[in-house]
């Protein structure tokens, strides 16, 4: 029964959050179409959230809607600076576990599947049963500067560069060199592990703009041929996404009223492609990799600018620990686990990969010396 409702005040906190962050997506969205969809979706989550603080009242009168968790106003603030793409896949990621959770219990108790438990990650993933071709490439356009991914690349990026240098910093230090050695040593494995990483995004990224202009030019002279199936298709494609029949050949009609529209919004929503990205630019994403290792790299070398010896490590031991933590705290933006938990967890596993080059270092050391 405990667990039960812990199950409930969790689920009731996740709903919470999901309606204030779908509030704040429609303030700060300019397309007053896409703005209702949002306003729908947090009252339809407040509606939820309210519907279970109800059942958890019967059994403890005591207990009150919750507001938005440090999660929460935290992804509020980043969707503010940045852009709500930044945010949106991890709320796609939270609705379809949610719906998913709901199947499983209906399942498990004989109830029948209405087939709307998914609608809220339809709706997100699409936006197209509200919103036409047009205003959605609109609002793709407003935020195309980022992916939805780029704060996972981020955060992964930096946590890349600081284990590694931190490891690599340890076993020179295991090794009893000077700090003068380190910090080649270090500035050396930061150099290095940036312009990989640099260089790996780079041939990452115009590797899939290539395919993706293969596949653009596929579907373009697919249009040029058989411009009726084309549409037929894309007509398809709306009905798949909840638009109904009719609705979806007029839309598919307007659309093919213009050559260049058609082109756009076909790669789009058959291939999934925006064909003014293409991936996203090489460059960018080769120096922002090259960035965000640095930025974690140089955490552990920073001491050996002012410090030697066994002071020089154990500061470095402990601003690396400090980054560790921030870096597992950060993570929970997409696990959704506890801040201690993760970032305590990130501590662990570093302060491990240290230590066993550390230990390495040593016995090669002390192998050189003898």
């Amino acid at each position: 029964m405990k667990n039960l409702k812990a199950r409930r005040l969790a689920q009731l906190q996740i709903e919470s959050d999901t309606a204030f962050l779908y509030r704040r997506f429609a303030e700060m969205e300019e397309d007053e179409t896409v703005s209702r969809v949002f306003r729908e979706l947090s009252g339809i989550e407040k509606g939820h959230a309210e519907h279970l603080l109800r059942t958890l009242q019967e059994e403890d009168a005591g207990i009150r809607l919750p507001g938005p968790s440090r999660r929460a106003r935290l992804q509020a603030v980043i969707a503010g600076i940045m852009g709500y793409s930044y945010v949106l896949p991890n709320l796609l990621d939270t609705e379809r576990s949610m719906a998913n959770a709901v199947l499983r219990s209906k399942q498990q108790s004989g109830q029948a599947v209405a087939g709307s438990e998914l609608n809220h990650v339809r709706i997100l993933g699409n936006l197209s049963g509200s919103v036409s071709g047009g205003q959605l490439a609109k609002m793709e356009g407003r935020h195309k500067a980022v992916g939805g991914n780029a704060l996972r690349a981020a955060v992964l990026g930096a946590n890349d560069g600081l284990v590694s240098n931190m490891s690599l910093v340890m076993g020179v230090a295991g090794a009893a060199a000077g700090s003068r050695e380190i910090l080649v040593a270090g500035f050396a494995g930061l150099l290095a592990g940036s312009i990989s990483m640099a260089l790996g995004e780079w041939l990452s990224v115009q590797s899939s703009r290539e395919l993706y202009q293969k596949q653009i030019d596929i579907e373009i002279e697919e249009i040029e041929t058989d411009p009726e199936a084309e549409k037929k298709e894309l007509a398809l494609i709306y009905q798949a996404k909840g638009v109904d029949e009719a609705t979806a050949h007029r839309l598919a009609s307007q659309v093919f009223e213009n050559k260049e529209s058609a082109y756009t919004t076909l790669v789009r929503e058959e291939l999934g492609i925006d064909p003014e990205e293409l991936g996203g630019s090489a460059w960018e994403a080769a120096i922002a990799s090259f960035a965000l290792f640095a930025v974690g790299a140089i955490i552990p070398v920073i001491p050996y600018l002012f410090l030697n010896g066994s002071t020089a490590i154990f500061a470095s031991l402990a601003i690396s620990t400090v980054g560790l933590f921030a870096i597992g705290a950060a993570i929970t933006l997409f696990t959704g686990r506890g801040v201690a938990y993760s970032g305590f967890r990130q501590v662990l596993f570093g302060l491990a990969a240290a230590a066993v080059t550390f230990g390495i270092g040593h016995l090669i050391g002390v192998g050189l010396e003898g």
